[in-house]
C-alpha cells in the first residue's frame, strides 16, 4: 500500500496539544486548541481536563460496581443526569444487582429496602418499558448470580457495569463539553476509516498489527435523546448520510445522533467519534516514542548534564556513579566535550570500548586526558559541535515527560498487552544494533549519542543550513549521499536559493554546475526541480525564498533517512499516520466527495504541503499528486458530482463521463443503505435514474 506525505510540523502541534491538554507533558502554557467546540479558547483547557478527569472516575466506579461513589460524583459534578429518570432508572437497577451480588443476608435486606424506597418509585416513572424491566429484574432473588441458564443472566453479566458506564460517559461529554484532545479524536476516525477501506477494497492493511489493538472493537453505547426531540424537524439528507458513513451507523442510529445534538452535525460526530475506544496505554506510549525522536520531549535516558553540572552531576538522575563523572563530559550530539574547546566533535571510532559501550562510559574519574578533546583524538570528519548553539537550544525547549500519575486516570476493561510497550519503547535499543559496515566509525556510539546526532541534523537543516548538513553527514558516514542522491539535491537545492537570496550568483551557479546538475544528469526526474530552482535567478528576494522552502519536510525526510543509517527505526505514529491518511483520501475518492470532518479534525493540515521549488521534487519522484489535493475542486455540497477520469479504481471504471444528481445519489444511498460509491456506480449504469435503480434491486 502506498503512503501519502505527512505535514509532519502539524501534527507535531496535534501531539503537543494532545500532551498538554492529558497532562502528559510537563508544561504551564495551555494548549492552542483545547477542544473543537473552542478553539480559541485557551481558559477551557482546565476545565475541560477536569471534567474528563470526573468523566473517568464516574466510569472508574462503575465498571467496579460501587454505584453510591458513581452517583455521589453525579449529584456533586453533573446533577442533571440524576433529574432524568431514564438514566436514573439504570443506575438504580445496576445498584440494585451489585447489592444482591455481595451475598450477605445483609446485603439482601438493604437490597429489599432500596427496592421499595427508590427503585420501584423511578420505575413507575422512567419509561414506558421501565416497569416490564424492573418486574424482570425481581428474579435475581431466585437465580443465582453464576446460573448462566437463568432468565436474568445478562442483568447478572459484569458487562453490564461496562455498558452502563459506557452510556454515562457519553451522556457526560456531550453535556460537558469534555471531549477528547483533537488528535485522539482524529486518530479514532483515520483508523476507523483505515480498516474499512482494506476490508472493502480486500486488501491486508500494514498496520494491522498496531490498529487493532489501538482502536478497541467495542464502542460505548449511544446517549439517549430526550423525549421533547423525537418529534424534531426532519433532518438534512446529506447531514443523516454523511455522518452514517463517516462513523459507521445506521440511518436511524444517525437521526437518534443528530437529535440527541440538536440537529449540529458536528457536535452529533464529535459525540460519536468518542464513543470509539482507543486504548488509552497504548497510545501514551505511541506518543511519547514520537516525542522523544522528534526532539518534542527529553528521552528519559539522558546521562548527560549542562557544563554547569560536570562537576558535580546528580547521581540519581544520571544512573552513573561518582567515579564515571566524566561520562557527563558529553553533548548531545555525542561528541566529548572539552575544557577549552566548543567547535569540535571527537571522532566516532576513538570512542569505542569493551562490548562495543563508549570508552568515556568506563574509564575512571581521574583519567582526565581521556575524557578532553586532545588533538590527537579530534577528527574533522565531524563537527556538529560547531553548531552546537542551534542544537542546545533545541534541547533546551524539550519537555519533560510526565505521564499520567492522578488517582483519577482511567482504568480500562481491556489490559495493555505489555509487549505493545515494549515494541513502542524500542528506539534507543534499536539503535544499538548491529548497523551496516559502512558505518564502522558508528558503530561504538550509544543509542543516545546517535539520537542526538540526527536530531541536530534536523535541526540544522530545518534551519537552512544545508551546507553544514552536508558537510557533517560526510564526515560522519561518507556513503549516505550516495544511496540518498534526491535528499543531497534538496540541501544543495537549498544552499543554492539560499546564495541567490544573498545576491551572490556566481556561488549559486558554482552549487549548480558542481553538484545540481551532475545529480540531475544522473536522475532524469530531477530535470524538472532542477529548472524551476534555475529560475530563482530571475527573482531573486531572501524573504520569499527562505519563508517558501518548505525546510521541516526537507528536515524530517533527512531524520528518517539518516536515522535508520544509524539504526534508529522512525515511531510508529508515522507509519499510522502515513498509512491512515493514504487510506482516508483514497476512500474519498471512491465516495467522489470531499470529507464534511477533515477540517474539523485537522485533517486537512496533515496534507498540507507548502510546495515551492522542493514539493515539484517530492511529486515528480514517487508521491501521486492528487492524494495530496483531495477533493480541492469539489464543493462540500454540491448539485451534481461528475465521475472524472482521474478516479482510477477499477470498479469505478464504467462509471467515467457520467453526471449523477446529488438528489438522486442521496436517495439511492437512503432507500438501498449503500455507501455512496456503490450508489453512484448503480446509477452510472441507469443513466443516473434513481427510480429505476431501486426498481431493479427490488425486482
Amino acid at each position: 500500500m502506498d503512503s501519502s506525505p505527512v505535514n509532519w510540523e502539524a501534527l507535531d502541534a496535534l501531539i503537543i496539544d494532545f500532551a498538554k491538554s492529558e497532562k502528559l507533558i510537563e508544561d504551564s502554557s495551555p494548549p492552542s486548541s483545547p477542544s473543537l467546540t473552542s478553539p480559541s479558547s485557551p481558559s477551557l483547557s482546565s476545565s475541560s481536563y477536569h471534567s474528563r478527569l470526573i468523566i473517568r472516575q464516574i466510569r472508574r466506579s462503575l465498571e467496579a460496581g460501587d454505584i453510591d461513589a458513581a452517583i455521589d460524583l453525579l449529584r456533586a459534578h453533573a446533577p442533571f443526569v440524576l433529574d432524568d429518570h431514564r438514566l436514573l432508572f439504570r443506575l438504580q437497577k445496576q445498584k440494585f444487582i451489585e447489592l444482591l451480588r455481595k451475598g450477605g443476608t445483609k446485603d439482601r435486606g438493604f437490597a429489599i429496602d432500596f427496592l421499595r424506597k427508590s427503585f420501584a418509585p423511578c420505575a413507575l416513572n422512567a419509561y414506558p418499558e421501565a416497569y416490564e424491566e424492573f418486574k424482570h429484574v425481581l428474579l435475581a432473588f431466585l437465580y443465582d448470580k453464576d446460573d448462566q441458564t437463568s432468565p436474568v443472566a445478562n442483568e447478572w453479566a459484569e458487562k453490564r457495569r461496562y455498558d452502563i458506564a459506557g452510556l454515562m460517559s457519553s451522556v457526560l461529554r456531550a453535556h460537558l463539553h469534555a471531549y477528547n484532545p483533537i488528535f485522539s479524536m482524529t486518530l479514532r476516525y483515520l483508523i476507523s476509516i483505515h480498516k474499512g477501506f482494506c476490508f472493502r477494497q480486500g486488501i491486508s492493511s500494514p498496520i494491522s498489527d498496531l490498529t487493532e489493538r489501538l482502536l478497541l472493537e467495542e464502542r460505548d453505547p449511544p446517549a439517549i435523546p430526550q423525549e421533547s426531540l423525537h418529534e424534531a424537524p426532519p433532518f438534512d439528507e446529506m447531514d443523516i448520510q454523511a455522518l452514517a458513513h463517516a462513523v459507521e451507523l445506521t440511518r436511524q442510529g444517525a437521526i437518534d445522533s443528530l437529535r440527541f445534538a440538536k440537529g449540529d452535525l458536528f457536535q452529533a460526530f464529535q459525540n460519536e467519534i468518542c464513543r470509539m475506544r482507543l486504548d488509552a496505554s497504548m497510545l501514551d506510549e505511541l506518543v511519547r516514542e514520537y516525542c522523544i525522536y522528534r526532539g518534542i520531549v527529553e528521552s528519559g535516558m539522558q546521562v548527560l548534564s549542562e557544563p554547569s553540572k560536570v562537576n558535580q552531576p546528580d547521581k540519581q538522575e544520571s544512573g552513573y556513579s561518582s567515579s564515571q563523572d566524566c561520562s557527563h563530559d558529553v553533548d548531545y550530539s555525542g561528541a566529548k566535550r572539552s575544557n577549552s574547546q566548543t567547535s569540535g566533535i571527537t571522532d566516532p571510532s576513538s570512542m569505542q570500548g569493551t562490548d562495543g559501550e563508549l570508552r568515556y562510559a568506563s574509564e575512571p574519574a581521574n583519567n582526565l586526558e581521556d575524557c578532553s578533546t586532545s588533538g590527537s583524538n579530534q577528527s574533522e570528519n565531524s563537527r556538529i559541535l560547531r553548531n552546537r548553539s542551534h542544537v542546545t537550544g533545541e534541547r533546551s525547549k524539550r519537555k519533560r515527560w510526565r505521564g499520567r500519575h492522578d488517582d483519577l486516570d482511567f482504568i480500562s476493561d481491556i489490559d495493555f498487552n505489555r509487549s505493545c510497550k515494549q515494541e513502542v519503547s524500542t528506539i534507543m535499543e534499536d539503535a544499538n544494533r548491529t548497523i551496516s559496515k559502512a558505518q564502522l566509525g558508528l558503530e561504538s556510539m550509544n543509542g543516545e549519542n546517535k539520537y542526538e546526532i540526527v536530531l541536530g541534523m534536523k535541526e540544522l537543516a530545518s534551519q537552512g543550513m544545508a551546507a553544514e548538513v552536508v558537510e557533517e553527514i560526510n564526515g560522519l558516514d561518507p556513503a549516505f549521499f550516495a544511496q540518498n542522491p534526491v535528499l543531497l539535491f534538496q540541501l544543495k537545492q537549498v544552499e543554492f536559493l539560499k546564495l541567490v537570496g544573498v545576491g551572490d550568483h556566481s556561488g549559486a551557479l558554482r552549487i549548480a554546475s558542481s553538484h545540481l546538475g551532475p545529480l540531475a544528469a544522473s536522475d532524469p526526474t530531477l530535470l524538472k526541480p532542477l529548472k524551476e530552482t534555475l529560475l530563482s535567478l530571475l527573482r531573486p528576494n531572501e524573504d520569499a525564498l527562505v519563508t517558501g522552502l518548505p525546510l521541516h519536510a526537507l528536515a524530517t525526510s533527512l531524520q528518517v533517512a539518516f536515522g535508520k543509517r544509524l539504526g534508529i527505526e522512525e515511531p510508529q505514529l508515522m507509519r499510522i499516520m502515513r498509512a491512515t491518511l493514504h487510506t482516508h483520501t483514497e476512500w474519498f475518492k471512491l465516495q467522489m466527495w470531499k470529507d464534511r470532518f477533515e477540517g474539523l479534525l485537522r485533517i486537512d493540515s496533515l496534507k498540507e504541503n507548502s510546495s515551492p521549488v522542493l514539493t515539484s521534487l517530492a511529486t515528480s519522484k514517487s508521491i501521486n499528486n492528487d492524494s495530496c489535493t483531495l477533493g480541492s475542486s469539489q464543493a462540500t455540497i454540491s448539485s451534481t458530482t461528475r465521475i472524472s477520469d482521474d478516479v482510477g479504481s477499477p470498479n469505478q471504471a464504467s462509471s467515467r463521463d457520467v453526471i449523477c444528481d446529488e438528489n438522486a445519489i442521496l436517495k439511492v444511498m437512503e432507500f438501498l443503505a449503500l455507501p455512496r460509491a456503490d450508489a453512484i456506480h448503480l446509477l452510472a449504469q441507469y443513466n443516473g435514474n434513481a427510480e429505476t435503480v431501486i426498481q431493479q434491486i427490488f425486482a
